[in-house]
């Protein structure tokens, strides 16, 4: 099967970059407390759930894989970016780590306690998102957790827009047309967090983080 361009694309763009975004993206991890606070509530869910295997896809340098093993979750990270994977078993030696793609796990049905994406959908063009979800409900179990977070698009019927990411051609989404997705995958939506604009120092986007369980 030939893989989509974007997916080439973005491989190569973070291959290149691999060592200079490591540097940037672990230290706004650390810097983002709202953040924190979600992937928390998402480790909680998981626990309170029975626990479980959890997969942090597009886990980049692993910082949020081994934040998730600090909050006792049992997690690994899976990356399509070789260099990214490389940096993060170096990081984090006694984690694992596969190269791989979000939208193709090699994992089992339903085998999963959770899924977490952090800014890992970004790269994925709005007219393949629904199969991306539709794999995170493949692998999740009746009753597993996903967590997705990504740069917010404020629009009344519009579900992306794309922007000029530090690294590849990145989108961000509306949070209500993401979540009507979810559902439409088999994924009720748990809870939400916007954050507002202004918190954006950058570009100046809303922050959204959308905690979603699937169908038991």
């Amino acid at each position: 099967m030939t893989e989509p361009d974007f997916l080439a694309a973005t491989r190569a763009a973070y291959d290149t970059a691999a060592v200079r975004y490591a540097e940037f993206v672990g230290e706004r991890f650390h810097s983002s407390p709202l953040n924190h606070a979600m992937i928390s509530v998402f480790a909680e869910l998981v626990r309170a759930a029975g626990g479980g295997l959890v997969a942090d896809v597009g886990c980049g340098p692993g910082h949020i894989t081994a934040h998730l093993r600090s909050l006792g979750v049992t997690a690994f990270g899976v990356d399509l970016s070789p260099e990214m994977i490389a940096l993060a078993r170096g990081a984090h030696p006694g984690l694992r780590f596969e190269v791989g793609l979000m939208g193709d796990l090699e994992v089992e049905d339903a085998s999963l306690a959770g899924v977490l994406s952090n800014y890992s959908i970004i790269h994925t063009p709005p007219e393949r998102l629904p199969e991306m979800l539709a794999e995170f409900h493949r692998v999740l179990a009746p009753g597993g957790h996903l967590l997705v977070s990504f740069q917010g698009y404020d629009h009344p019927t519009g579900l992306a827009e794309a922007f000029d990411h530090k690294v590849s051609l990145a989108y961000r989404y509306s949070p209500d047309r993401v979540a009507e997705l979810l559902l439409k995958a088999g994924l009720d939506e748990v809870a939400r967090l916007i954050c507002a604009p202004g918190e954006d120092t950058q570009r100046g986007f809303p922050q959204a983080y959308l905690i979603a369980r699937r169908t038991a």
